[in-house]
């Protein structure tokens, strides 16, 4: 195995137990305890992992936000399985709204490029994956720009999507669960969110499913507030199944 993928497989395992000790993981990874330090070390230095005693700790535990540039990497074949399932929800010469997120990303750089769209939307990185579309009519919401996620946040962002209504919000979240709802760690990012689910006739969330079950720190909707949940064939069936007692229609992607 190869650091880069014992970097993923460990990333992996401290997101889903909550920690990971070098000890355990030179065992089953079959290294030595020093290389697993040097890939904690790594992985703490790309601000995905915190050391602690014997171990790590991922930074989602500590309610720490990881940057887009980092998460990109995170579950890479389910985002690009929802994104894809994504495109059937596409109106026809319509309008959507892109919410910030790595999912959205790649929904964005999915759209066909005969395909007729008005597009609004506060991420940087999507606008510019965008801006060359042929038929794309492209509107950037403006206003303080977050490094972590280059999506743009404050008074700025919500005075412009008071003003628009469209057909369907794409829009992505850091946790997501039947009893507390939609949520994410930055207060600024979940006010532009609940705005643009407020902006939109129908809002279909792309989450894989490292967010189902998660809370965090800042709610921006009840799950009621969602139409249609896409995400991966690795989602908990218990947790979809009190999505779907909400009223929200869930395709696996």
């Amino acid at each position: 195995m190869y650091a880069p993928e014992r970097h993923t497989e460990i990333l992996t395992r401290a997101r889903t137990l909550g920690r990971v000790e070098v000890t355990t993981l030179a065992t089953e990874l079959d290294v030595t305890q020093e290389t697993i330090r040097r890939d904690l070390t790594a992985l703490e230095r790309r601000g995905l992992v915190r050391r602690v005693h014997g171990g790590a700790i991922p930074v989602e535990r500590l309610g720490l936000e990881p940057a887009v540039s980092e998460r990109e990497h995170t579950n890479p074949d389910a985002k690009d399985a929802i994104a894809r399932a994504a495109l059937e929800e596409l109106p026809d010469n319509g309008s959507i709204i892109v919410d910030a997120g790595t999912t959205t990303i790649r929904l964005a750089a999915l759209i066909p490029q005969d395909k007729e769209l008005v597009v609004v939307t506060h991420s940087i990185t999507v606008a510019h994956s965008l801006s060359n579309h042929p038929h794309v009519t492209l509107h950037l919401v403006g206003g303080h720009v977050r490094a972590r996620t280059l999506a743009a946040v404050g008074p700025w962002a919500l005075s412009s999507l008071q003003d628009i209504h469209v057909d369907v919000a794409f829009v992505g979240t850091n946790g997501l669960s039947a009893e507390r709802g939609l949520t994410t760690p930055d207060m600024e990012e979940a006010a532009v969110k609940r705005a643009i689910i407020q902006s939109a006739r129908r809002t279909v969330v792309l989450a894989d499913h490292s967010k189902l079950g998660r809370d965090e720190f800042a709610f921006f909707g009840p799950v009621t507030a969602i139409d249609t949940l896409i995400t991966d064939s690795a989602a908990d069936s218990s947790m979809l199944a009190d999505i779907e007692r909400a009223g929200v229609v869930v395709t696996q992607a």
